[in-house]
């Protein structure tokens, strides 16, 4: 079978169906054409934002697509919690041009998931491997310094490994369900002291609050224009740049919200703070969140309690409550591996890149097993 491959600097010029028709069957609502479109089209991931797309589409001989890829010119490392800053940094003090890079990834997501779409019926392996490569030569064409590709599946990422690009392996903190019925019985699981301290929590958040979980219909405007108020306050106060417009959430509340559980926070009707979840299908994933009072723990109870209780009740199998975070282990997230690719082209660059890496995975793998054994919440059998 021949193949054609092209490249669009718009997911609009793929087009709904047959971008949907590679990514709708993940089940991954991050890959989905309406949540890329909302990044693009509400000046999120655009060029002028250092986000330029450069999207595959693979083709079989009758003009069919068999397969996908988001792949972004990127004029920065921003937005992308896959860290290459020092790489970047040696490079050009090295005198050479690190910017742009090809990357494979989903903007302002750090959360695992396909990244080489096919179509029901292709062969996934050989889908795989012609965007792979076609990502590879568009990086020979474009003369840039690297391509990577941020939180793929992990048999993607043997593949990748297997096909010459780098491996790198990071950590994030997730929680699984373990059959449980109710969240008590999470706390049953989890051992006398910290079941106590999580009973405490989630008491003084809650006290004087109204806390509601909105989905579908339930999101309305005026919860939109409260969250992002707490979203561009919690940007603030962090010293960063917010990435996400209000346009942005206008357009994930018209086409996802039933993909979306909204946690929002009521002080007298009022309200006060709110986290946003994208339900997946097997998963809750946590992403951003805010909040305009100083209320103890109302951040464990909006990003993580509420999170906890909400896949419980929907029978999700996991909560993934986004990047970084060693004190969420205390509120039953355990850490878990993530990965991420790299090809970098020039190898003055590439090797100690790659001894880096080589490093970096055994310590991340050893501190996996130590924080898991050390500092788990859950009671010992």
């Amino acid at each position: 079978m021949s193949f054609t491959l092209q490249v669009h600097d718009a997911i609009a010029d793929i087009g709904r169906e047959a971008w949907d028709a590679c990514a709708a069957p993940t089940g991954d609502p991050f890959v989905s054409w309406d949540f890329l479109q909302a990044c693009e089209a509400s000046g999120s991931a655009v060029p002028r934002q250092g986000w330029a797309a450069r999207h595959l589409a693979l083709r079989d001989e009758d003009g069919a697509v068999i397969g996908v890829m988001p792949l972004w010119l990127k004029a920065h490392s921003q937005g992308e919690y896959v860290f290459d800053h020092a790489w970047a940094d040696a490079y050009e003090r090295a005198g050479g041009r690190y910017y742009p890079k090809l990357l494979g990834a989903v903007p302002f997501t750090p959360v695992t998931g396909p990244r080489f779409l096919a179509a029901p019926g292709a062969d996934p392996n050989t889908v795989r491997e012609a965007l792979l490569q076609g990502a590879l030569t568009l990086a020979e064409r474009l003369g840039v310094s690297s391509l990577h590709v941020n939180f793929p599946t992990e048999d993607d990422w043997r593949a990748m490994a297997e096909a010459g690009l780098l491996p790198r392996q990071d950590m994030q903190f997730v929680w699984r369900n373990e059959g449980y019925a109710t969240f008590d019985d999470f706390l049953a699981a989890l051992s006398s002291n910290r079941r106590k301290t999580v009973r405490r929590e989630r008491r003084d958040a809650q006290a004087g609050l109204d806390i509601r979980v909105l989905t579908g219909p339930d999101i309305r405007l005026e919860h939109w224009d409260a969250f992002f108020a707490f979203y561009m306050d919690t940007g603030s106060r962090k010293w960063g740049r917010p990435y996400l417009t209000r346009d942005f959430f206008d357009r994930i509340g018209a086409t996802m919200a039933d993909r979306i559980a909204l946690v929002m926070a009521f002080r007298d009707g009022t309200p006060i703070a709110g986290a946003l979840n994208f339900i997946g299908r097997d998963a809750l994933y946590g992403r951003q969140w805010g909040t305009l009072e100083d209320v103890p723990f109302l951040h464990f109870e909006l990003c993580y309690y509420q999170a906890i209780q909400f896949a419980i009740e929907r029978g999700l199998s996991r909560v993934e409550a986004g990047a970084q975070g060693e004190h969420k282990i205390a509120r039953g997230y355990l850490p878990s591996p993530v990965w991420s690719s790299h090809y970098i082209a020039d190898p003055a660059l590439r090797a100690p890149v790659a001894d880096y890496l080589e490093r970096e995975r055994a310590g991340v793998s050893a501190e996996i097993e130590a924080m898991t054994v050390d500092l788990s919440p859950f009671r010992q059998t």
